[in-house]
């Protein structure tokens, strides 16, 4: 039986619109998680209700301000066959043609974020986009001398995250955290998953979402405990420590999140539980055309 979910989720922020394209998703491993031991990870799973072992959800998103189409991140591609693969289909049932976006912006260059910026030839997939990246990130993936230095299994990243961009090189703009890469859209400094690991604040009215890349990845468990890392994060104190800065922020602030690993539709609110965090979906309601309009 078909599934019944679009993958298609409308967020309002002032005057943007937001939606979550949903990209996929893969199988997990417990082992993946880092810092605390791997039968309080199946118990918060368990818990929670969750699939065991546990999936992983991908998810872009598609930004409608100022008369743009933005992207934030493009997803898997095909490097998971059919697992991962599916946020142009939903820009296409959109009616937002590939050619329509005008610019992507890269939280990180992992391969479930750039592939998607490729077609299978390897050719720009968003031909008429320019590519905005965090310096640092450039700095890493694209750097000889740094994956001369890197270990065999990290490898094959290397080389995803450099199919994926480069046919942007051309047009590709790199940004630091505190800095605008479009009007509305400031990019926020949370490293660690890897060194230019990037959330990007949106900001219209007097509404903000912060869409934070791969802070969590599995919602299941590093919320209730942040402490709790994953084997591929390239300095997992850092990003220890980057979700933990993120969290308390937006419990302090209230800020709408939306995150690429979060179950979709993803939008959501950061809430204090117990010694850790907990994750507050966005409660549905009728569109702004519907019965309780103003």
């Amino acid at each position: 039986m078909p599934h019944a979910n679009p993958g298609l989720h409308h967020h309002k922020v002032g005057d943007a619109l937001v939606t979550a394209l949903n990209d996929g998703q893969f199988q997990a491993d417990i082992a993946w998680v880092a810092g605390i031991p791997a039968e309080d990870g199946n118990a918060l799973l368990a818990a929670s209700f969750r699939a065991m072992p546990p999936r992983i959800t991908v998810s872009c998103f598609l930004l409608q301000m100022s008369g743009r189409n933005v992207l934030v991140d493009a997803g898997g591609g095909g490097c998971m066959g059919n697992f991962l693969g599916h946020a142009k289909d939903r820009l296409r049932a959109l009616g937002v043609a590939l050619a329509a976006i005008d610019t992507v912006l890269v939280t990180h260059a992992h391969v479930d974020h750039v592939t998607g910026l490729v077609d299978e030839a390897g050719n720009a997939a968003f031909p008429n986009a320019d590519v905005v990246i965090h310096a640092n990130e450039v700095g890493f993936w694209l750097n000889p001398e740094v994956q001369a230095k890197a270990p065999e299994a990290a490898q094959g990243a290397f080389a995803s995250a450099q199919r994926g961009l480069a046919p942007y090189r051309a047009r590709m703009r790199t940004i630091v955290g505190g800095n605008e890469a479009l009007p509305g859209v400031s990019a926020v400094d949370l490293p660690g998953h890897t060194p230019g690991h990037t959330g990007w604040l949106i900001a219209s009215g007097a509404e903000t979402l912060l869409i934070w890349g791969d802070v969590v990845h599995l919602p299941g468990i590093q919320f209730a405990r942040p402490e709790a890392g994953m084997a591929f994060d390239t300095d997992i104190d850092q990003a220890r420590a980057s979700r933990k800065r993120a969290l308390d922020m937006l419990a302090t602030d209230r800020l709408t999140v939306a995150g690429m690993h979060l179950d979709f539709p993803t939008f959501g609110h950061v809430s204090r539980a117990g010694g850790g965090y907990a994750f507050e979906p966005v409660v549905w309601a009728p569109t702004e055309a519907g019965p309780f309009s103003g």
